[in-house]
């Protein structure tokens, strides 16, 4: 498979490639799964406030999600030391991908925009509050100032049919540029009956 960014992108219709993921507690997951439709996160590392404010809607929603029929799975390039450490009380499968890998085959990037767009720093103040939320609460979690990977991921989507077809995708263009519930419960409303 392509590693380079510029030379695959998942789109909508296309085949996702097989894949089978290390889940954090040491579960298998496959991806496409033959039993649910997945919704795919790539995330950016493990206490990063911009990814924990977007999860955390997804968590406050997770029973809307599982009911229509979608297996939340994201994926963080950070070691699985720091997603115990910062992610311990999600509601979904969590894979560390310290190195990448997982990002590189599927074309997802790092970039200074990721930072640097103005459609993310219009988020700065509720971005900052959900960050000393974390910091004030227990158990005082201070987001990592060099953290595995870098700080200058984007995040990207995918909604995957139990057949393996894509049902939608997206690659964002910052670090806050990914599916909300409401986009992904229309995608997967949207989709064909298979």
């Amino acid at each position: 498979m392509p590693t380079h960014p510029d030379k695959l992108k998942i789109i909508a219709g296309s085949a996702f490639p097989a894949l089978q993921l290390p889940g954090l507690d040491g579960t298998p997951v496959p991806i496409p799964d033959a039993g649910e439709t997945v919704h795919l996160q790539l995330r950016r590392f493990a206490g990063c406030p911009v990814c924990n404010l977007h999860l955390r809607s997804f968590a406050r929603r997770a029973d809307e999600i599982t009911q229509a029929g979608i297996r939340e799975v994201v994926v963080f390039h950070s070691t699985p030391e720091s997603l115990r450490v910062y992610e311990p009380d999600l509601p979904f499968t969590i894979v560390a991908d310290p190195t990448k890998q997982i990002y590189r085959a599927l074309g997802v990037e790092s970039t200074a925009r990721a930072l640097l767009d103005p459609r993310l720093l219009i988020r700065l103040p509720e971005i900052f509050l959900s960050a000393i939320r974390g910091i004030v609460r227990p158990p005082h979690r201070i987001p990592p100032m060099l953290p595995t990977g870098g700080q200058l991921g984007v995040p990207a989507d995918f909604l995957i049919a139990t057949d393996g077809h894509v049902i939608a995708a997206k690659y964002g263009q910052h670090a806050y540029d990914q599916w909300t519930v409401d986009e992904l419960l229309t995608h997967s409303a949207l989709a064909p009956a298979g």
